[in-house]
């Protein structure tokens, strides 16, 4: 017992006569240690639990949509540009109605073309024919080997956007009809398009619903799962912001690597996209995207542009919530930017909007769904410019 007390006594010494005689490099080891390899364990921790819910997760996005009477077209097939074979459907207007334009629908994320019926039905009565179509893994769409299509629009989503766009351009000029598209989105749908449009310059007018940018959503996303998973609270709580961007630029290159894909940034493609009408519509009570998302898409986005947060509405239900208003300020937004229309009592006239803060639109605001207006200004050009907010 002696003898080894003695042993332990004597490694003790030497381990002290070490570290005295190289304090110096062992506070460095341990400085990198702190500033290094723990902030490492933390960040591979974050992405490791953000990957598997990511990865295993089917969330309540992914719910198919019901709910609505189909609607009948012409299929067709095209091609994306990886080959991959994507099924079409052209929904034209009644034959005695005047054509006022062509727009592509972009089904949200488990749903097929047939549920532009859901958003697009009074489009088509005034006048508007309607190319829907299937995303890849999705109704009548082939699938892509090795690759599973998730709630987040990847570099496949939008090659098959732009792959749609291409088709009906090509389609427009073989009928001799003027190349000027509308595009309306729903959810992920609403971000392949934008991510598409801002290379189409035949696209004229967009409409987005629930649309969200996967880096900035993924951000809040693992802010939200932060309190879920960390242990310190006094450490996730401190992160700086930093931290939450490098985070996610680690974890998107790890999607990159596990995923054979790419998820590009909505926000980043509004900032170098030519500008051109935008309205952006988004539930308030949306439990899955914040409408935090879609004000923030906002405010990237170049006039003229306008948002509408309907009050009541959840993720993707605010065409239920209030169908007859959708439907009036999704064909006037068209008449005014698609197809161009001269019609004095468009909401989207400049000045209408004015009109609309005090009442004196054919929307009340004690109606059943509750919709008010909110209006801002910003003069940022010499003929004052309006931001349009409706909410």
């Amino acid at each position: 017992m002696e003898v080894a007390d003695t042993l332990a006594l004597q490694m003790l010494s030497g381990f002290w006569l070490v570290v005295s005689h190289n304090w110096a490099l062992i506070s460095i080891l341990l400085t990198i240690c702190f500033l290094i390899i723990i902030p490492a364990v933390v960040l591979a921790k974050y992405v490791r639990i953000c990957l598997n819910i990511i990865r295993d997760t089917e969330p309540p996005l992914s719910m198919t949509q019901v709910g609505y009477e189909e609607i009948h077209g012409e299929d067709v097939d095209f091609w994306a540009a990886d080959g991959i074979r994507l099924r079409g459907m052209f929904v034209w207007a009644a034959a005695d109605v005047p054509r006022r334009g062509l727009i592509v629908f972009a089904p949200e994320f488990k749903s097929t073309r047939q549920s532009c019926a859901r958003y697009c039905r009074p489009l088509i009565e005034a006048g508007y024919d309607v190319f829907s179509f299937d995303f890849r893994g999705h109704g009548q769409s082939a699938s892509e080997e090795g690759y599973t299509p998730r709630q987040w629009a990847s570099d496949r989503e939008m090659g098959d956007m732009r792959s749609a766009i291409a088709f009906v351009e090509d389609w427009l000029e073989r009928q001799g009809r003027p190349v000027r598209i509308g595009l309306f989105g729903i959810s992920r749908g609403a971000s392949a398009g934008i991510l598409a449009a801002a290379q189409a310059t035949s696209i004229k007018a967009i409409i987005t619903d629930g649309a969200f940018s996967s880096d900035c959503t993924l951000e809040h996303l693992m802010k939200r799962w932060a309190k879920i998973f960390a242990k310190v609270r006094i450490v996730y709580e401190n992160h700086p912001p930093e931290f939450w961007r490098f985070l996610r630029w680690c974890l998107f290159i790890t999607c990159r690597i596990k995923f054979k894909c790419v998820f590009p940034s909505v926000r980043k493609a509004l900032l170098r996209m030519v500008p051109r009408p935008i309205l952006l519509i988004h539930g308030e009570r949306d439990s899955y995207i914040p409408v935090d998302q879609s004000k923030l898409l906002y405010a990237l986005c170049a006039q003229p542009k306008y948002l509408w947060v309907v009050p009541g509405a959840k993720h993707n239900r605010s065409v239920a919530v209030g169908p007859e208003e959708y439907a009036d300020r999704t064909v006037q937004f068209f008449d005014r930017y698609l197809a161009e229309l001269d019609d004095p009592g468009n909401i989207y006239n400049e000045g209408r909007f004015a009109e609309l803060v005090f009442g004196e639109s054919p929307y009340s605001l004690a109606s059943s769904a509750g919709l008010g207006y909110k209006r801002s200004f910003q003069n940022d050009s010499e003929n004052s410019k309006r931001t349009r907010v409706a909410s």
